[in-house]
Order: C-alpha cells, then structure tokens, then sequence
C-alpha cells in the first residue's frame, strides 16, 4: 500500500497519473496548500521541502515504510517498483531519465514562472511576463522539435518522462502559449488525453479544492512570507 499526499497541481497530478497507470494500490490524501498544510510538522517529515506530492511506501509484509518526496523521485520508484514505463535497455532508459530530468529542472520551473507571473502576481511586472512567456514558448519548441515523427518523448513508447509531461502542457493557456502553433505537441497532447488513467488521475482530489479565487491569506501562504 502507498499512501499519496497531494493537491490538483501539475507536480501531484503527475504522481496521481502514475499510480493510476501502474495499477498501484494507494490511499490518497489531500494536502490543502493554500490552507499551509505543506508546513505541518507531520507532512514535513515525509517532504522536507514543503512541497506536494510526496508518497509513503509501505512496502511488503516486515519492510519499514519507506517515505520518498520530490515527483521525479517518485516517479523513479514507482516505475521502479512497478516494472512500468520505465524501459531497461541502455539507451531508452537513458533518453526517458533525460526528458524526466528535462521536465523537473526546465519545463516545470519556467512554466511555473509564466503561470504565476501572467496569473497570480500581485503586480504586473511586464519584464517577468515577457521573460517567462518567451522562454515558455521556446521549451515548447523543443517539445516540438522532440515530437517530429514520435509519438512520445523517449524510447518509442509511452514512460514517465510524458507522465511528467503532461499536466503541465495542458495548462499550455495560463503559459501564454497558444498549442496550435505546436501541432506536435498538440497531436501528443491528445494522444495522452484520451487515456483512462490519465483522465482519473487528473480528475482525483479535484473535489478537496475549494470552488472559491485565492484570497489574501492562501496567496500569501503560497507565495509570501508565509512560503518561507
């Protein structure tokens, strides 16, 4: 059994998306963080950094509960354990842990960047919204030059390196960018939508978020002193 702790955001959904592909048992729990749930002290021994998602292995029968945060790591030890979308030969392993890699270090922090500087600053600050709209854009067309004749990013199948992907293209609107002019990517976007799993792992913990805009305090638990 694995417990997950997670909210509806780009980095949960892809551990959520994975539990459902593999075929994983697991008991989700939300972790509400506009309310600052991230800094409780039971949540911060699992997730040092005060960040979702974060899962406990419980392992087999004897093993002690083996706690794993960061969603790249998670996903490493989910394919793992699994023996899914993760391949073994030498050189697909090697292109998915890259474009995973790619995703955790490039793509998740400048879209990240795009979406709170065109959706979420207090301020409109015209130099940040062109810098991380502009760099938007060009990891997009390295997705796209990436899909040329593929249809996924790594090892000729379907891994966790498009998992990871995967939230955080469909978000392609709050980025500032428009999908049409990637139709690569757009057609590999709709590929992965129509798959069940994904569609579930999306939709999961969807009714923990409340339905009313961020208020004062949520926003500055996320991105104010309080995130500190």
């Amino acid at each position: 059994m694995i417990d997950l702790y997670s909210w509806p955001t780009p980095n949960g959904q892809k551990i959520q998306i994975m539990l459902e592909e593999a075929g994983l048992e697991y008991r989700a729990h939300a972790v509400d963080i506009q309310a600052g749930e991230q800094f409780l002290p039971a949540f911060l021994a699992i997730s040092p950094n005060n960040k979702i998602p974060a899962i406990v292995d419980h392992g087999e029968p004897g093993e002690e509960p083996l706690p794993v945060f960061e969603s790249g790591a998670i996903l490493l030890h989910l394919a793992e354990k699994s023996g899914r979308f993760l391949p073994a030969g030498r050189t697909p392993r090697k292109e998915t842990i890259e474009w995973l890699v790619f995703q955790v270090s490039s793509l998740g922090p400048m879209l990240g960047q795009a979406t709170h500087f065109r959706r979420y600053a207090k301020a409109e600050v015209e130099y940040a919204i062109e810098r991380y709209t502009r760099e938007a854009q060009r990891l997009y067309g390295v997705l796209e030059r990436r899909l040329d004749g593929r249809d996924w990013l790594a090892a000729g199948e379907y891994t966790i390196a498009d998992i990871a992907t995967f939230p955080w293209v469909c978000r392609h609107r709050r980025q500032g960018v428009d999908i049409a002019e990637f139709p690569n990517v757009a057609r590999w976007l709709a590929r992965i939508g129509t798959r069940p799993a994904v569609l579930r792992g999306m939709d999961l913990l969807k009714d923990a978020v409340k339905g009313s805009p961020m208020d004062e305090k949520a926003h500055a638990t996320l991105f104010g002193k309080a995130a500190t």
